[in-house]
């Protein structure tokens, strides 16, 4: 296990370095860049567009500009924003919290009614249950996020005004956790609903493979009921593909859901990319492509050793 951890951070180090790479390059050649917003100033000078130049490390040739960025990426400086002016870690740790808190808690509701969903589909498989859940996953799948979160919106914020149709809190209003629960449930329903639908097909399509195998209908024999053999023999090793799926979007804990974050107007990393890509501003782009990048291969990883866990035929040797 050890040797294959160690094996596996070292072959992650140069794949970071070479994704951070690519992403900077690609920056660099998009239309516009850093001094567009000056180019078009009649009373910025030629000798002010070279200063500024200068100022941002852009008179240095693409790959020393990479290496100066990288450099202080690693000692903590990540840069300040061509807009705001501020450092982009201060901005990224102000606005983490915040997507935390929505896609944690979505993540958590995803998996409660996925779960439960996925089980029972796949061993009451062609009942009523089952072609009822088939049927609104399907549905879930194939509607597009930003429409599912406009008819909320349209529904519970215009026409009846249960809830708010967008932010975080009451501005005004003094903190407490039914005002912030009141403006988590739109988002969170709308994350939801196309996670918990995304799971709840790969749970029920593994499981159904599993209860076939000749140990679970051994289990059976042996006299165990059903919740015993679903739970300790079939589940873990049905799991497998679907901690794969959500290895791959743990990542969205932190890099935010763009759509969903825009729509409803959560001030959290996702909306916080949209607002740097409509600026150029490429600091931010920058510092949250190389983190959503890195959790991405650090949950991979995760990933790979619960497998382990779940499976103990996995070997790492």
């Amino acid at each position: 296990m050890g040797r294959y951890l160690t094996r596996r951070v070292l072959q992650a180090v140069p794949l970071l370095l070479l994704i951070t790479l690519i992403t900077y390059m690609l920056m660099r050649a998009t239309p516009g860049g850093p001094l567009s917003m000056y180019e078009g100033d009649p009373s910025v000078t030629p000798e002010d567009l070279a200063r500024l130049r200068v100022q941002l490390g852009l008179a240095d040739p693409p790959p020393v500009q990479y290496v100066k960025w990288l450099g202080n990426f690693l000692r903590g400086d990540w840069g300040w924003s061509l807009v705001t002016k501020r450092p982009v870690l201060e901005m990224v740790a102000e606005r983490l919290p915040n997507t935390l808190l929505l896609m944690s808690v979505a993540f958590v509701v995803s998996l409660l009614v996925a779960i439960p969903v996925g089980v029972v589909s796949a061993i009451r498989q062609y009942s009523f249950f089952d072609y009822a859940a088939t049927t609104l996953a399907f549905i879930g799948n194939s509607l597009p996020t930003f429409w599912i979160g406009l008819m909320l919106i349209m529904v519970f914020a215009v026409r009846l005004r249960w809830l708010p149709a967008g932010g975080m809190f009451t501005i005004g209003a003094p903190f407490s956790v039914e005002d912030r629960l009141r403006y988590l449930v739109l988002p969170v329903v709308t994350l939801a609903l196309f996670d918990a639908t995304h799971y709840a097909r790969y749970l029920r399509s593994s499981l159904l493979d599993v209860i076939r195998q000749d140990y679970v209908r051994t289990a059976y024999a042996k006299g165990l009921r059903e919740r015993g053999v679903v739970s300790q023999h079939a589940f873990k090793n049905a799991a497998i593909p679907l901690v794969t799926v959500i290895a791959l979007d743990l990542p969205q804990l932190f890099s935010g859901a763009l759509i969903t974050e825009t729509i409803f107007a959560w001030p959290g990393m996702g909306r916080l990319f949209w607002e740097a890509t409509l600026r150029v501003d490429y600091p931010v782009l920058m510092g949250i492509f190389t983190v959503a990048a890195s959790l991405v291969v650090v949950f991979n990883l995760l990933a790979d050793l619960l497998y382990a866990w779940l499976d103990p035929r996995i070997k790492f040797s």
